[in-house]
């Protein structure tokens, strides 16, 4: 009988353990959330200066203007 309750006392405890184990390490740490915001910071504003470039912008214009003249 002492071996059942002491199998089940263990099975529980490492239960326990594993689950704050992952709940340690479920989520990121600031450091993280920060280098992510500057990660999309930065490649917001070269997609920005890609898109307002003269070549890009002139391109995404005649994309609408032949979509708009389109005839059904």
């Amino acid at each position: 009988m002492f071996a059942v309750v002491r199998e089940r006392v263990w099975a529980l405890a490492f239960r326990a353990r594993a689950a704050l184990g992952a709940r340690r390490d479920a989520g990121m740490v600031t450091s993280e959330y920060a280098v992510g915001i500057i990660a999309s910071v930065a490649f917001a504003a070269v997609l920005y200066k890609v898109v307002t470039s003269g070549q890009v912008s002139s391109e995404l214009q005649a994309i609408v203007k032949r979509a708009l003249d389109a005839k059904m």
